[in-house]
């Protein structure tokens, strides 16, 4: 881990890869409920976590802690997502990973999946999980518009499309479940460190 600043209020924790993010995050989000440590957001990224809203000292503070192990994992939340696999580069993926659409249904289905972090839009979260070989490539160009509900994969991660939006991801389906209602506490439903399973609609 090595630590940075980030402006006057802020903390950047610099991580190895995303198991190290989420270990770091976990251990930061459990030392502010139990009191020990003041910070105002914990914003996870894909080898970062920005901590905003720190008080003084925080820096020197999180310099003492033992580095959080990733094999102790806390028992977070599962989120099953029904979904429907009927995506129109479904065929290309299996295509790229050399199985059938049918397999590649199969391996979405039995991967369970973890917030890694949120971006690109409210409600989008970036879900890791997958092993490296699957990785797949953007699409060359963009699609002008992609329908809300779309579940699609992008390099090593899985994503939902929570609006009707431009997107690059590869689409394998779609799912009708809401993931971000701004009434709703939090309002995103899939949220850093959730568990998540798509399962057939």
């Amino acid at each position: 881990m090595r630590l940075r600043r980030a402006g006057f209020s802020a903390l950047l924790v610099e991580c190895r890869d995303g198991e190290h993010v989420e270990a770091w995050r976990a251990e930061i989000w459990r030392r502010r409920e139990a009191g020990e440590l003041r910070v105002t957001d914990i914003v996870p990224g894909a080898r970062t976590v920005l901590l905003d809203g720190v008080a003084p000292g925080t820096a020197e503070l999180l310099a003492d802690w033992p580095e959080p192990s990733v094999a102790q994992k806390q028992v977070q939340r599962l989120v099953e997502i029904p979904t429907t696999f009927d995506g129109e580069d479904l065929s290309e993926v299996a295509a790229i990973w050399g199985v059938s659409s049918t397999a590649v249904i199969d391996r979405l289905i039995g991967t369970e999946l973890v917030v890694a972090f949120g971006g690109f839009a409210p409600g989008f979260a970036y879900l890791r999980g997958m092993p490296e070989a699957w990785s797949v490539p953007r699409l060359a160009a963009p699609r002008p518009r992609v329908p809300a509900g779309s579940v699609g994969l992008a390099g090593p991660y899985a994503g939902i499309y929570p609006t009707a939006s431009p997107g690059g991801w590869r689409l394998v389906g779609h799912t009708d479940q809401q993931l971000f209602d701004v009434r709703a506490e939090p309002p995103a439903l899939l949220t850093p460190g959730t568990r998540v399973r798509l399962g057939p609609a």
